[in-house]
């Protein structure tokens, strides 16, 4: 199924849901804790105190994966995971391209399709 209806899909079914239209998904981090390989130094050393990789996804409305990394170094930074993610490289090469902004009521000016994060993410156009 082409990209733009599985956010178009996503956008209805969280209008439905969670009654918050123009959402495309969830986005969030989790650090997984392993064992450290030999000789990794401290790159997978996270701020928990534990030796950790991080799984990125992002979720439809019913707890859905749509896309996941995983595999960056415990050590990273929130907003760095982010930037490094398949995720971001798809927007920024303009590969994954979000629907046209909608208006929410008859009178109303358009707005943008966005992803939900919480404030460990960098502020975007279409991070919320």
């Amino acid at each position: 199924m082409p990209w733009r209806r599985v956010l178009v899909m996503c956008t209805v079914h969280t209008g439905n849901y969670w009654n918050y239209p123009n959402c495309c998904g969830s986005l969030d981090r989790k650090h997984v804790i392993i064992t450290c390989p030999i000789n990794s130094g401290s790159n997978y050393w996270d701020y928990k105190g534990t030796n950790s990789i991080v799984l990125l996804a992002l979720v439809d409305p019913e707890y859905r994966l749509l896309i996941i990394d995983v595999g960056t170094y415990g050590k990273d930074s929130d907003d760095g995971i982010f930037e490094n993610s398949i995720l971001s490289k798809l927007i920024q090469d303009g590969k994954l391209k979000f629907p046209a902004p909608k208006s929410l009521t008859l009178n109303s000016e358009p707005l943008p399709h966005v992803i939900v994060v919480d404030e460990a993410f960098p502020l975007k156009p279409f991070l919320m």
